[in-house]
């Protein structure tokens, strides 16, 4: 973390306890200036955002304690030109080796978290972060939540679930990763619609499918597009999604005046008759 931030440590000298005092007087300092009464955040984002605010408007009011002349923010001001860019947040994380389970979880810290189906049955390497978990297998990113702090959660992101709906579309009615997922307007509006018919399921297993190789953004404008025409069936929105996918017949180029024969070519096939005769 130093060489990220290039901050050079200083130790504290041995056997001088006193210079432990020093640092939690300051920490003491702090928690009175910016933290007295106790705060409640829902977000660490938040928590960040009004303390930036605090301290430049602290900065801005309070004289620097060597220059009076100056406030501490005029003097911030002209040091900025010359300090080290900064460099973006440190990679910081506790990575912890873990296995998947047949339902597709893995537990971290009390609490459980959906991956990819395919990482079934390979382990996985657990990187904590302070505000979310990413879990990684082979380098590459299986799934990817905002951390639980609580005991016993269970995080789903039911998109890591679709691969196996194709072979239990049932599920996607009562399953517990489906339960209350919110998706997208026309998709949503396509989901009602396709509940009430018999195989309705069937069809939004394979509607969902297409998000895995179209994206999500294509296949909700398919969906918009077949319930502008009255029609919601998967294979209405399916045949959008290959027509789309199909670029069409290349338009046909115009030939510049310049670029055009003064004298076309004309096709004579009786001269083959004479090599044949030949």
């Amino acid at each position: 973390m130093c060489a990220h931030y290039l901050v050079d440590p200083v130790a504290c000298t041995p056997d001088s306890g006193w210079e432990k005092g020093q640092v939690e007087n300051q920490v003491g300092l702090v928690r009175e200036r910016f933290f007295t009464p106790r705060l409640r955040f829902k977000t660490y984002d938040d928590l960040n955002a009004w303390l930036v605010d605090r301290c430049v408007a602290y900065a801005k009011a309070h004289r620097h304690p060597e220059f009076a002349d100056k406030t501490v923010w005029e003097s911030f001001e002209e040091e900025r030109p010359k300090l080290v860019p900064y460099a973006g947040p440190f990679d910081g994380f506790q990575a912890v080796p873990a296995s998947v389970s047949k339902t597709c979880l893995v537990r971290f810290d009390s609490n459980k978290y959906s991956v990819n189906a395919s990482a079934v049955g390979r382990p996985v390497d657990v990187h904590a972060y302070a505000d979310r978990i990413v879990i990684r297998q082979n380098g590459r990113v299986v799934g990817e939540h905002r951390r639980a702090f609580g005991r016993a959660e269970t995080i789903f992101d039911p998109w890591h679930y679709v691969p196996v709906l194709a072979r239990k579309p049932g599920a996607l009615r009562n399953g517990a990763p489906f339960k209350d997922w919110v998706l997208p307007a026309a998709m949503e509006r396509v989901r009602r619609k396709l509940a009430v018919t018999d195989d309705g399921a069937r069809q939004m297993v394979e509607i969902l499918a297409a998000v895995l190789t179209d994206g999500l953004p294509a296949v909700e404008a398919a969906c918009a597009e077949a319930l502008a025409h009255n029609v919601h069936s998967a294979d209405v929105i399916l045949n959008i999604l290959a027509r789309r996918r199909d670029p069409g017949p290349v338009p046909s180029i115009q030939t510049p005046e310049g670029l055009r024969l003064q004298h076309a070519p004309v096709a004579d096939c009786a001269r083959y008759d004479s090599i044949r005769g030949g």
